[in-house]
Order: structure tokens, then sequence, then C-alpha cells
């Protein structure tokens, strides 16, 4: 399916949580942009601020100590960060939804299927009658290829399987019509037979109706099968933004090279795997330079002092990927080769 026209743009998104330890900047200046019909991938380590930048955009996150400070959500050309607390209510479930990672803890064990899947409609449809909204329920449940929808509903969480129950989790967000999905590691908690059927749901999903997805992961086999464009996410930054071929065929970034590095290769044996040194930093305790600096081979002096500038790739095939690291600017992005 041809991609379509921007429908999100994400501008020097900034958000801080104040902690007894500092202040935590767990989403410092990202910026990325999504397409009608196109999967964006954000992968990073835990603690990289995936997760964090999807609630932002959603304004969803932890109060009174976290708060977005700076930045834009485009969303159709209006910012999301101007909307009151009623207008950004009704976008959350019609324009955006998001499915969590774990869902034993996203489905609420005391109520049916049913009545959460239409307590989603009702939010956002006040007006439908219960008959109504039991018909939609029974729909989304059809959506997302769950047997026997009209006996599902009835059932309680308990009652299905981990990937029964993530189906479900999708057929909430879904239950409205998104545009947008932002899918925060969905598939962790599944085994690799039913995580495969889950991609391929997604897939049927998106191919239907258009849906723009954001799918944060750590699996970069995932990002392969899934994903049209990635964000590499460090230390609260996104480091490397492109085309998934250019990120796999050219891996920019020490930090994106030392990642895939860590990806067990099918072709070869090797006596011990690839491990990325030290630790993420802690982010109340950030580097002055760049954030990957300290565990970097090939950094210097000048990666320590001060944040490296991002550069484009001039070369016409690796059109809009983008990396920050001081070395770059020296031998040009499009210079790198694997």
């Amino acid at each position: 399916m041809p991609l379509g026209d921007t429908i999100l743009q994400v501008e020097n998104l900034q958000t801080h949580i104040d902690t007894k330890m500092g202040l935590v900047k767990a989403v410092d200046g990202v910026s990325f942009s999504l397409r009608r019909g196109e999967t964006l991938g954000i992968v990073g380590e835990s603690g990289s601020g995936k997760s964090m930048t999807a609630l932002s955009i959603l304004r969803l996150v932890p109060r009174p100590a976290a708060r977005i400070v700076g930045g834009r959500v485009m969303l159709n050309g209006e910012d999301l960060l101007s909307y009151d607390a009623e207008r950004m209510r009704r976008v959350r479930g019609r324009a955006i939804s998001m499915v969590l990672q774990d869902p034993q803890t996203s489905l609420n064990p005391v109520y049916s299927i049913g009545g959460q899947i239409t307590e989603a409609i009702a939010n956002q449809q006040r007006k439908l009658p219960r008959l109504e909204l039991l018909k939609r329920a029974v729909a989304a449940l059809k959506t997302v290829h769950v047997a026997a929808p009209e006996q599902r509903v009835r059932d309680y969480p308990h009652q299905l399987s981990g990937g029964m129950k993530q189906r479900v989790v999708a057929a909430i967000a879904n239950s409205c019509e998104p545009q947008i999905l932002i899918a925060d590691e969905p598939t962790t908690a599944l085994d690799a037979t039913i995580q495969a059927q889950y991609l391929r749901l997604l897939k049927e999903i998106q191919q239907e109706s258009g849906l723009s997805i954001i799918f944060i992961t750590h699996d970069f086999g995932i990002v392969a099968n899934m994903c049209d464009h990635v964000a590499v996410m460090y230390g609260g930054r996104v480091v490397e933004y492109g085309p998934v071929r250019a990120i796999f065929n050219s891996p920019a970034h020490p930090y994106t090279r030392a990642l895939l590095s860590s990806v067990p290769a099918v072709d070869r044996t090797v006596d011990r795997l690839y491990s990325i040194p030290g630790q993420p930093p802690m982010l109340w305790d950030l580097p002055r330079g760049c954030r990957f600096a300290p565990r970097c081979e090939w950094a210097d002096s000048r990666c320590h002092q001060e944040y490296p500038p991002t550069v484009p790739s001039l070369d016409a095939g690796q059109a809009a990927h983008t990396a920050s690291c001081w070395k770059l600017e020296d031998i040009g992005l499009e210079n790198v080769r694997c």
C-alpha cells in the first residue's frame, strides 16, 4: 500500500520528571514524522525514553512528577499540546490509540471482555444504545480474528490465553477506528508462534484501514518485518533515524551498529555473542557530551565535551537518513559502510 501524507509530526518534544535523585530528562528533544499507512519503529535499550515518548504524544505522562516542557506534537496540522483536557480526551481512542506491553495488566480482571470494549466505544460515542455497543464489540473482536466473538464478549480476562488477551487489547485499541496505533512492545509476553500471528494481524488491519503504526520494540527482527522507518533512541534522544533498508545496510551511529552486532546471525556460529560494554546512562546524571560516549570505542575528547550535531545523508538513495555523531560530521554519513 502506498504511503500517504504526513499525519503526525513530533518536533523537539521534551518531557522531564522530578525524582529524588534529580531532574530526569526522559524525552529530550525528540523529533520524527509519521505518514498515513506507515509503520515507524522506535528501538533502544530499556530506559532510553521510548515508552515515555509514546505517553507524551498522548499526554498521559505520570503527573505531578512528569511534565511536558517543550516541543510540538502536530496531528493533522494541529498541536496536541495546545488542547485542553476535554479535547485531548476525544483524541485518545478516536485519533490515536495505544496497545500496552502486558495485556495481563491492561485488562481489568473484574469486568467482562465485552464490557471493556463497549466502555472504550462509549467514551467516544456516548449516545449509542447498549445493543449497538455490544454489536460493535463483537465486530471489534472479529476484526482481530477472535473465535466465537459472541461468546468471548461474556468472558473475563482470566478465561483467555495470553495471545488471546493481546488480541482483545488490540480490539479495544481499534474499536473506534483510530488513525494512529501506538504499540508498546505488544509481543514481549508472547511466544514466537503467537508473536508471528499477532504481527501478521497488525499488518492485515493496516492494509485494510490505512492505519499508521508506531511500533516500540527491542527486537530488530520485528523492525525488519514490520517497519518502514526506524528511530533509534538512546538517553532520551533519537541518535539515528532513517528508512529500514538504510539502517540495516549502512548503520551510521556507533550505538545502532552495536545494537545490530548484538543480534545473533543465522549464517555463522560464534563462541560468544557480542554485548555492548557498560550500562545506559542514568537520566538524572547524563554525560556532558554524547550520551553514548562512555560506552563507545571510537569516542574522543570532543565526544565527551559537547553533544554532536545531527548529520544528514547526502546520498539520494539514503533519503531522510540522519545520525548524531561527531565522526559522521568528519567523514559524512553516506560514507559509512559495514
